[in-house]
């Protein structure tokens, strides 16, 4: 379990799960390492840098039969 899964509620994250073929997960995951770092890390810059360039939009809220 990565460290935020041990975070006690309260904390102010929230946990994110994705799937992703399990090859891609190990050549991220050997990429992430051989550069010292982790996923969550990268996938954390990912997120923050594509809030940045795209904003924090609130989708729009389709009618009953949009």
């Amino acid at each position: 379990m990565s460290r935020i899964g041990k975070q006690k509620e309260g904390t102010g994250l929230k946990r994110v799960n994705i799937n992703i073929e399990i090859s891609l997960h190990n050549a991220f995951k050997a990429a992430t390492a051989a550069k010292g770092t982790d996923m969550t890390t990268v996938l954390m810059g990912f997120i923050e840098n594509y809030v940045a360039k795209h904003g924090n939009i609130t989708p729009q809220k389709k009618g009953r039969r949009g």
